[in-house]
C-alpha cells in the first residue's frame, strides 16, 4: 500500500511517472521512520530535520503539513496495510513536483509514504560478527548538503556493492579531507578510553536522528565524555569500541575491522537507556 499526496493506491508501479524529478536528478529527500504498535519514534525531531532539509533545497512546504497532519497520514497508511498493531519501517518521500530540467518549474512538491513490517519492538544488540572496511573508491563532500537525507545516494550504492563482492557487513565513508564521517547505512561513534568521539556535520556525516539521541544519552552519562570531532582513520586500530546508530537497527556494534577486534560494553550501556528513552518518549 502506498500514499501519494494523501491518496491510498494499491498497485506501487503505476504512481511515479519517468519525468518524476526524484528519479531524473535526485531532487528529493526522505525520511526512514520507525513505528512501534502506531507511535512513530522520535517524530518531532524527524518532522524538523524533514522541513529544515525542504527549506534548504528551497522546496515549498504545504501549508497543511504540520506535525498533525503528516502523522495522520502515517497511520492511515499503516491502518490501509494492516500494520497499525505492529512494527514498521516508513519510507517518507518528499520530491519536487515534475516540470523543468536542472531549473524546476515549480518549488511545489509531492509526498509518498511507503510501509514495511519489521520484527523487533525494541532495539537489541545482535551477537553476530560485524566487520568493516574503508571505502576508498569514492568521497563524501564535507559541507551541509551532504548532512541531508537527499536521494543522491550513489556512494552508498557503490560502497555496498563493494561490502557485498568483499564479504565485508558494513563500509566506512570517508570525505575528500579523508576523514571518516560514516558507515554506508549509520553514524559511526568511536569509543576510546572514556571518551566517546563522533563526527561532527561539518565533516559531511548525516544529521542523523539517532546519532542526537545518543548524544543526549551520552552527555548524561556518567564516567564518559562526548566529544564530535574528525575521525582519522589511525584512530580506528586504537580504538576500544566501534558502533553505528540508525532508526530501524538503534546501535550496531561493529566486532572487527582488519586484524583488530573491538568490545561492545558501551553498546549495551547504550542500548538499555535507548530503550528506556523509548518507552518513556
Amino acid at each position: 500500500m502506498v500514499n501519494f499526496n494523501g491518496t491510498l493506491h494499491q498497485n506501487k508501479t503505476e504512481i511515479l511517472s519517468i519525468e518524476n524529478r526524484g528519479y531524473k536528478y535526485g531532487d528529493a529527500l526522505f525520511e526512514t521512520l520507525k513505528v512501534v504498535h502506531g507511535k512513530i519514534l522520535f517524530w518531532e525531531d524527524h518532522y524538523f530535520r524533514l522541513m529544515s532539509s525542504m527549506r534548504i533545497l528551497r522546496m515549498e512546504i504545504p501549508m497543511n503539513f504540520t506535525m498533525e497532519f503528516l502523522e495522520a497520514e502515517i497511520i492511515k497508511t499503516l491502518e490501509a496495510s494492516e500494520l497499525l498493531k505492529d512494527t514498521a519501517r516508513i519510507r517518507f518521500n518528499v520530491h519536487r513536483s515534475e516540470g523543468g530540467k536542472y531549473l524546476p518549474e515549480t518549488n511545489a512538491i509531492d509526498y509518498n509514504i511507503v510501509v514495511e513490517k519489521l520484527d523487533s519492538d525494541f532495539y537489541s544488540l545482535t551477537e553476530k560478527p560485524f566487520s568493516v572496511e574503508l571505502f576508498k573508491d569514492f568521497f563524501v563532500a564535507p559541507g551541509l548538503l551532504s548532512t541531508l537525507k537527499t536521494n543522491n545516494k550513489v556512494v552508498n550504492v557503490l560502497g555496498s556493492i563493494y561490502a557485498s563482492e568483499n564479504n565485508f557487513d558494513n563500509c566506512l565513508l570517508l570525505n575528500t579531507n579523508k576523514n571518516i564521517v560514516e558507515g554506508l547505512n549509520g553514524n559511526l561513534f568511536l569509543v576510546k578510553d572514556t571518551i566517546i568521539k563522533t563526527p561532527p556535520l561539518e565533516d559531511g556525516c548525516l544529521k542523523g536522528i539517532l546519532r542526537k539521541q545518543i548524544i543526549e544519552i551520552i552527555n548524561h552519562l556518567e564516567g564518559y565524555e562526548l566529544v564530535e570531532a574528525s575521525i582519522s582513520p589511525f584512530e580506528l586500530q586504537k580504538a576500544d569500541e566501534l558502533f553505528l546508530t540508525n532508526v530501524i537497527v538503534g546501535i550496531q556494534p561493529i566486532t572487527s575491522y582488519r586484524k583488530k577486534e573491538y568490545t561492545s560494553n558501551v553498546s549495551k550501556i547504550l542500548i538499555d537507556k535507548l530503550n528506556m528513552k523509548v518507552r518513556l518518549g
